[in-house]
């Protein structure tokens, strides 16, 4: 096995010296306002190119890129050669390509015992996997929890949108039950409407709970809300989960229980799950105390490891800009292998997300094969941890190459869709921050519609690694396509994104097949290609819209 796989890294680590003459199939761009080098730089990005990258990235011989396992290191080194190919610098630690972070891991292991005990009734032996899934925030190999259970509707506090489910009730001590999402609403000035902000996320009830005292959560999934099935929750959290050293407040059981066993503990409790839920779409929602606790006993395997960011950079030709930069990002991990499923255990993660890593090393042949560069320098960041809860991503900018306040804009790219030609993009972000009228004018140079978010209470601006990024102040925002592609209409890709999500989306069918079209996928890159090229020529500095949410780290770190 060890020399098969040699034998494939040999050929697939040549790729550039071999993918040079290969044209074929590349679409021309319309007119883009790039000087004649750079446009004949982007000029080059193939979709043929991003084809083989993914092929290589999403075949079994990687074992599926988990974080912390060998084929996660495989495709790290596997992109540092790439980057090294290009002529990119390193950008990672002493001089190399990668970045380390620590981590830990966490298995709950099956002695793990987790109990509903209602006051009247019998005891609820939950199934692992099938009724529930949890893990112990605070690290430790072995933890008990014997607490009541409360239910706090959506468990959020919102002081900005006169919010609160917790009502100044003590939580210290309780395991809370709570919703996922918002309280729903077709108001954007009330959580934003449709639109899922941070508040809806399961890692905020988490952090929310945590900070209050609680010792753990329930979250109640609802395939609606949550905008996944079960078999999502299932596969995330099954198998070793991987966390950034625990700092400050942290749950003893952070979990997840099917909708059926909430309404089996409500019912328990006397109370109907359904009322509970429509009470706390109400202001006056005040906390429930249910007859019933939880009694865990959490078994843990803890293991400390490192796993790498890949960072490379290519230096700006301005000397005033070039300690600045423009930032691309894309996640090369995914859910790796996992030994105790049956049949088919490989979790390929062809388009999640190998697509966005064939997109970010096609866009840094690109740049670097470029006879000019521009007046920023242009980073390069293949970050691990996405799947485990933006770690890498999160790491990164607590760690940047340079500091943070100095990079203009994060482009990020994550699972793009390999279904043809596009006529319309996605950039759900970008109208926050001063560059929007540069991405609008883009667009329309490319002729490609700006598609408002698709899905917007799925709450993607909050799932993906631009997110972290925005979160210490960087404008970051993700490129996508939308739903409409040439030569079909806009319910084949409706239909299409409803496919992937309930049949492929973090299962091991989500794997490289050679009928996918990687034309779109050439054309984000090509549309990124001329974004990244303006934001690092500007003369200044892109900032947040005043007010956003992001604005006051931008201002603290000295970047707007």
């Amino acid at each position: 096995m060890a020399r098969i796989v040699s034998a494939f890294l040999i050929v697939c680590l040549s790729l550039p010296s071999w993918a040079e003459g290969a044209a074929g199939g590349a679409p021309k761009t319309p007119s883009v306002k790039l000087p004649g080098p750079a446009f004949t730089a982007l000029e080059t990005i193939n979709p043929e190119h991003i084809r083989w990258h993914v092929r290589f990235l999403a075949h079994d011989l990687l074992e599926g890129r988990g974080t912390g396992q060998r084929g996660g290191d495989l495709a790290a080194e596997y992109i540092a050669t790439q980057f090294a190919e290009y002529g990119l610098k390193p950008a990672g630690d002493h001089g190399t390509y990668m970045q380390k972070v620590p981590l830990v891991g966490i298995t709950t292991l099956p002695e793990t015992r987790f109990t509903l005990v209602p006051k009247r009734g019998e005891a609820m032996n939950l199934k692992p996997l099938d009724e529930y899934v949890a893990y112990d925030q605070t690290q430790q190999p072995e933890s008990n929890v014997d607490a009541e259970i409360v239910f706090v509707g959506y468990g959020i506090e919102a002081p900005e949108y006169n919010w609160d489910d917790y009502k100044g009730v003590d939580v210290r001590g309780k395991v809370l039950l709570m919703l996922v999402n918002e309280p729903p609403s077709d108001d954007p000035k009330f959580f934003k409407g449709k639109a899922l902000t941070y508040y809806g996320r399961w890692t905020y009830k988490y952090e929310e709970a945590a900070r209050k005292g609680a010792v753990g959560v329930l979250l109640v999934h609802q395939t609606q809300m949550a905008s996944y099935p079960w078999e999502v929750v299932r596969n995330s959290n099954s198998g070793e989960k991987s966390a950034l050293k625990v700092e400050g407040p942290a749950l003893k059981v952070a979990s997840w229980i099917h909708l059926d066993v909430a309404s089996r503990l409500a019912s328990s409790s006397g109370a109907s799950i359904d009322k509970l839920m429509t009470s706390a779409n109400s202001r006056d929602f005040h906390p429930v105390n249910l007859a019933a606790r939880l009694e865990a006993h959490m078994v843990s395997r803890i293991r400390n490891f490192e796993a790498n960011n890949v960072v490379a950079i290519l230096p700006g030709s301005d000397r005033k800009l070039a300690d600045e930069a423009v930032l691309y990002t894309a996640h090369y991990d995914h859910f790796g292998v996992r030994p105790d499923m049956p049949g088919d255990n490989i979790f390929n993660g062809a388009e999640d997300n190998a697509t966005g890593c064939g997109i970010l090393l096609e866009l840094a042949r690109a740049f670097g094969g470029a006879p000019i560069r521009p007046r920023r320098s242009i980073l390069f960041a293949a970050v691990t941890g996405e799947e485990q809860g933006l770690l890498g991503s999160e790491y990164l900018g607590k760690h940047p190459p340079i500091p943070a306040g100095k990079i203009s804009l994060d482009l990020n790219y994550d699972d793009v869709k390999p279904l043809g030609a596009p006529e319309e993009v996605q950039v759900a972000g970008a109208e926050r921050t001063s560059f929007y009228p540069n991405v609008e004018a883009t667009s329309k140079e490319f002729r490609l519609n700006i598609r408002p978010d698709a899905r917007p209470e799925a709450g993607h601006y909050y799932r993906s690694d631009h997110f972290s990024l925005a979160r210490v102040g960087i404008p970051s925002f993700s490129i996508n396509e939308g739903m409409k592609f040439k030569g079909h209409p806009e319910s084949w890709g409706l239909d299409k994104e409803r496919e992937y999500v309930e049949k492929h989306y973090h299962q091991p069918s989500d794997e490289y097949r050679p009928d996918m079209d990687f034309v779109g996928d050439s054309a984000m890159a090509r549309f990124g290609f001329a974004l990244g090229w303006e934001a690092a020529s500007l003369p200044k500095l892109i900032g947040w819209q005043k007010g956003d949410e992001f604005e006051a780290p931008r201002l603290k770190s000295g970047g707007q």
